[in-house]
């Protein structure tokens, strides 16, 4: 009897099967996909009625899709933070030089420099806030605006097509 068989317990906590299941399917994972009637088949092995997987199926797709949305908002946020730094350099540099020129040193410009900057810190950082009910707040806005956008879209289609078939 090897050690490994000495140390391996007769019963599993729920949250161990999970673990190991999911090394295994990981494993798995690196030979190749597995398909929908292959999980089925394992669901099924394991005592899964084929309606918890049909509805595991379904929250995962949700899951999904709303980790897609969030990958989208993250991506919408760092673009337009890209394009407030981008600002933030290009006017700042130009009222930089002004100052220099008028002035011969740097004076005011630096005001405007430190406030800017400092409100630019703060978008920094909440731009690299995930979580939180302010994270949760900015994606619904934004979703809504997306949803609202999609909508408007559909509906100039429709009459331009309507309007096209007249």
């Amino acid at each position: 009897m090897s050690v490994l068989e000495n140390k391996t317990p007769s019963f599993y906590r729920q949250e161990d099967v999970q673990q190991i299941l999911n090394l295994a399917i990981a494993r798995q994972a690196d030979q190749g996909e597995l398909s929908r009637e292959q999980l089925v088949e394992i669901a099924t092995e394991l005592g899964i009625s084929p309606e918890n997987i049909l509805q595991a199926e379904q929250e995962w797709i949700v899951q999904q899709e709303e980790q897609q949305k969030r990958r989208k908002f993250n991506l919408y946020r760092t673009l337009k933070l890209k394009k407030s730094f981008g600002k933030f350099v290009i006017i700042n540099a130009f009222l930089i030089v002004i100052n220099l020129l008028s002035a011969g040193q740097l004076s005011w410009s630096l005001y405007i420099l430190l406030f800017w900057g400092m409100s630019l810190g703060v978008k920094v950082w909440n731009n690299y806030q995930l979580q939180g009910e302010e994270y949760e707040q900015a994606f619904s806005k934004w979703y809504r605006k997306q949803q609202i956008t999609e909508a408007a879209n559909s509906i100039y289609l429709r009459v331009n097509n309507w309007l096209k078939g007249l």
